[in-house]
């Protein structure tokens, strides 16, 4: 295998071992939280990042999902890591509240595999 470094400097070798948030180096505690504070607690301009999911309607909810969906790949290939971070932080909040609201969330058979 070669010797190739990402950019920020993650060995390419490991990179499959590793979940996103851990390649991106803003993720960590004092990052922004929904409501718009830091870790510490205080709240900052440049913090704000969305409504706390728990304070969205269901119509809302479900549009602030399919807007992340909708720009995902772009997200993927093109944001900075900062933003990248920001998009995985946000959906991961979103579909964690959407699927508390429905544990028992109807399941298309057509998209079940076959034992």
């Amino acid at each position: 295998m070669s010797d190739s470094v990402r950019q920020n400097g993650v060995d390419a070798a490991t990179v499959g071992e590793t979940s996103p948030e851990q390649r991106v180096p803003e993720w960590d505690t004092s990052a922004p939280t929904p409501g718009g504070t830091s870790g510490t607690g205080d709240l900052l301009d440049e913090d704000v990042v969305g409504i706390d999911p728990a304070e969205l309607d269901d119509d809302d909810l479900l549009r602030e999902v399919h807007s992340l969906h909708r720009t995902r790949l772009d997200t993927l290939r093109h944001a900075s890591d900062s933003a990248l971070a920001n998009h995985l932080r946000r959906t991961a909040e979103l579909e964690t509240e959407y699927l508390a609201r429905h544990p028992g969330r109807e399941v298309d058979p057509s998209r079940l595999r076959s034992a």
